[in-house]
């Protein structure tokens, strides 16, 4: 293939290809929203998507692949053709959904748009008898809203080899990145659409510019007759209340990008017993993971501070896996803009706000890649009731295929543009170096 004319004419027939399967799409994507599934549960979500690939000639499907609800389904290379420019490209679909909430977070969309996106470029690909050789591979990654699934993946090598990684979430704009939370009502007046109001602000933090970890804390006191014998015991909602206190003033010589929030989620079960056990459940959020061991050695004295002062038992339980910050790819994401704009997309500006702390960005040190959000025709917010309408609802699909589109076009960049693979690398390592 030469000319930049010629790679357009891939580009629309890419399009069309997704087009001409948009009822099964569709279907995929509301047998996952009619029948949601928690984190590492998603078991008929995990059949439904390894039979579509199943049935889909040329597809290498591996079912309960490293996790029991995640899949893996690889297309190419093929003997015979071109072997000077082989690229790997991954596409990653999520489909957990909320408890008692259903797809609030429109998972299921992202599952659709990476298996079109996927689908659409292996067509297309097989009608190309000069092409590069090239390999898809299409992850499903369990439990994003809860436990990490693709950081268990990745310590089970899941994605090693991939040249560049994609996947999309909806939320209520278009944006090649994930806004930070101050900057995030300033760039939607600036698009024209409605501000984020301040009822949405726990998904923008869960999707902010930060590495995260979540860390719970036990108190084991004794109890006692708090009338009686107080003296008798060991009161573990004085070491929380302490801890808490502790962690307040720790924010003042904290860095202004660095957060720590908590709760008490257990003080105790009468006003007359001295409490002998108590937990603290707390987030720790820095910009860069580089970061994160040092917010966390701070904490961790402060909890144990008020162990040692009330003379408390105390347990400090680091979650297993952290969420960590995301490598962005400036050529990815110009990439993928320009390609959005190409099919009406509307972007928010960027004026360089923090990337994002799902899962996604433990893979962005792996591979690079880029998470960009989507509209999807509604105003709801994410992890409400009305977005779980929103995401299962037929006005959804137009914005969903063209994000599908979207990153098959940008991935066509890369194929066809060997340079364009070269800068991507390049940035890739640079932004891990920045992270040492």
């Amino acid at each position: 293939m030469k000319g930049s004319e010629s790679l357009q004419d891939l580009k629309r027939q890419v399009c069309i290809t997704i087009d001409e399967a948009k009822e099964k799409f569709w279907h995929l994507n509301q047998d996952i929203w009619t029948c949601p599934e928690l984190a590492y549960e998603e078991k008929k979500a995990h059949d439904r998507l390894v039979r579509f690939f199943s049935e889909d000639n040329g597809w290498i499907v591996e079912g309960h692949y490293k996790l029991d609800t995640a899949f893996c389904a690889t297309w190419g290379p093929f003997e015979g053709k071109c072997a000077d420019n082989e690229v790997h490209i991954g596409f990653l679909c999520e489909y957990d959904a909320l408890p008692g909430m259903g797809h609030a977070c429109g998972h299921n969309l992202i599952a659709e748009v990476g298996v079109a996106a996927a689908t659409g470029l292996k067509v297309l690909l097989e009608t190309l008898s000069d092409c590069p050789r090239v390999k898809i591979t299409v992850f499903g990654t369990p439990a994003e809203e809860a436990g990490g699934g693709k950081v268990d993946m990745i310590d089970k090598g899941a994605f090693e080899g991939l040249d560049v990684v994609f996947m999309a979430h909806p939320s209520q704009e278009d944006a090649t990145y994930l806004p930070i939370i101050a900057e995030h009502d300033k760039m939607g007046a600036q698009c024209g659409r409605r501000p984020i109001p301040y009822v949405d602000i726990k998904r923008l933090i869960l999707n902010s510019g930060n590495t995260t970890c979540s860390v719970v804390v036990r108190y084991h006191g004794k109890a006692a007759h708090a009338a009686g014998y107080p003296w008798e015991g060991i009161n573990a909602l004085d070491a929380a209340v302490l801890a808490y206190n502790n962690l307040s003033v720790l924010r003042q010589q904290l860095r202004p990008d660095w957060k720590v929030h908590g709760i008490i989620r257990h003080g105790g079960v009468k006003p007359n017993i001295i409490p002998d056990f108590t937990e603290l459940e707390y987030y720790l959020r820095t910009p860069s993971r580089k970061d994160l061991q040092t917010i966390r050695a701070k904490a961790e004295m402060c909890f144990k501070a008020a162990a040692m002062a009330t003379g408390c038992e105390v347990e400090v339980l680091f979650a297993k896996n952290e969420f960590h910050n995301l490598l962005r790819i400036p050529t990815l994401e110009r990439l993928f803009e320009q390609n959005g704009k190409a099919l009406g997309m509307e972007f928010i500006p960027d004026i360089n706000g923090s990337e994002g702390s799902t899962d996604f960005g433990n893979v962005s040190f792996v591979a690079p890649g880029i998470h960009p959000n989507f509209y999807i025709g509604s105003e709801a917010l994410n992890h409400t009731k009305e977005y779980t309408v929103a995401a299962g609802s037929e006005t959804a699909q137009f914005y969903t295929l063209r994000t599908a589109k979207a990153l098959a076009m940008t991935a066509l960049d890369v194929i066809f543009c060997p340079e364009m693979m070269q800068r991507v690398k390049v940035e890739f390592n640079e932004a891990k170096l920045k992270e040492e």
